[in-house]
């Protein structure tokens, strides 16, 4: 079980968390799902997920707050990030940060299980 990759979902609509994780469990993926940035910083998780999906836009901790936390803390991580509200500056922060694929809400499913498989694949 432990060969299987884990992926974190972080986002604080619970519908987009079960679908995520429905998703990469049918593609044979092991998930963790947490409801904000905070709770996953937090879990020991964190330090065991081999990619992470996150919003951009959560109460409290955003995804790119998170993201940099992240490489703050020189956790590199594959990040995937996703959000309604994916304009210009959001991206250029996205990628300045390292992010490793960013996508806009309304999304085509297989195109963010192609990010995940590719970010499991270069890691």
């Amino acid at each position: 079980m432990r060969d299987i990759p884990l992926v974190s979902i972080v986002d604080d609509d619970a519908s987009v968390r079960d679908a995520l994780a429905d998703l990469f469990e049918s593609s044979g993926l092991r998930t963790c799902s947490f409801a904000c940035a905070r709770d996953f910083l937090e879990s020991e998780v964190a330090a065991k997920s081999q990619c992470i999906v996150s919003d951009i836009q959560m109460p409290g901790m955003s995804g790119i707050e998170l993201s940099r936390t992240l490489r703050a803390g020189a956790i590199d991580t594959p990040i995937i990030l996703i959000s309604a509200y994916a304009t210009d500056a959001i991206r250029r922060s996205a990628e300045a940060i390292g992010v490793t694929c960013m996508l806009a809400k309304p999304f085509d499913p297989l195109e963010l299980l192609a990010c995940v498989e590719a970010a499991l694949s270069a890691a």
